[in-house]
């Protein structure tokens, strides 16, 4: 079973890589249905596939390839759910390959990375849910100053590049709020998983990154809100975008270096 998803994953992927290509080749847009069913059909496949990687019989797996393909697979979700009302046919070229290199990549790196035995099946879900979210706002972030330097160009009146290749600006700021708003469904999922696994989460060892980490929580809440009620977008979403974010890094750096640095000089 794993083994047919994992191959159907990697084909249904080039499938939709080729149907993108072909179209813009043509300089024409694709049959949308063909584009999104073949996307979804890869989704289906390399989730399938996707559960045996991480889910080992020897335990969980969470070294790069595997987490790889989980971002991969995420992204490509999103951009599923996205490109139903919008066209994104470049971004799709981008990322559907993506997804077929790092399902090639996880799986046939099985047997060749050790499990891991000790962790709960509690532990596992917080710790999976929490790299997916981390890696989806980091996403955001890169689109946040992304978006930035489109601003900034159009500004100046000299857009060039590969902004004449991507899709228009109101379609890229819906990926970024999109991005945003999927991360923030898994940090809340991640949040949630570790006050009801982690031992003493709010424990001196933890607890520096669990304040901030619920710091950078209501501040992409307070960016969501503002963007459907008050209709933020441009540099001030940008600005919202990279606070969040640099207070969601400092829950895990600036928490070593609380504990390691500070805490054993006091």
């Amino acid at each position: 079973m794993a083994t047919l998803a994992h191959w159907m994953a990697i084909a249904f992927y080039l499938a939709t890589t080729t149907v993108a290509a072909r179209a813009l080749a043509r300089g024409r847009q694709p049959d949308n249905k063909l584009l999104l069913g073949l996307l979804a059909a890869a989704l289906a496949a390399h989730g399938i596939s996707l559960y045996y990687t991480l889910l080992s019989p020897a335990g969980y797996r969470f070294d790069l390839l595997a987490i790889l393909s989980l971002v991969a697979w995420t992204v490509n979700l999103l951009l599923w759910i996205l490109a139903a009302n919008r066209s994104l046919t470049l971004l799709i070229l981008i990322l559907a390959p993506m997804g077929a290199l790092t399902e090639l990549g996880a799986v046939h790196s099985w047997g060749g990375v050790a499990p891991r035995e000790q962790l709960s099946t509690g532990i596992a879900v917080h710790a999976l849910l929490s790299i997916a979210a981390y890696s989806l706002l980091a996403l955001a972030t890169l689109q946040a100053l992304y978006l930035y330097y489109l601003n900034q160009q159009l500004h100046n009146h000299r857009p060039g590049g590969i902004s004449r290749l991507l899709p228009p600006l109101q379609s890229m700021e819906s990926l970024l709020f999109g991005l945003i708003a999927f991360g923030q469904l898994l940090l809340t999922a991640s949040l949630l998983t570790g006050f009801l696994f982690v031992d003493d989460i709010l424990g001196q060892h933890l607890v520096h990154k669990t304040t901030l980490s619920i710091v950078a929580w209501v501040l992409y809440s307070i960016l969501l809100w503002g963007h459907w009620k008050l209709g933020w977008r441009g540099n001030t979403a940008v600005r919202w975008t990279l606070t969040a974010f640099a207070t969601l890094m400092l829950a895990y750096f600036g928490s070593k270096l609380v504990l390691e640095v500070i805490l054993q000089r006091g």
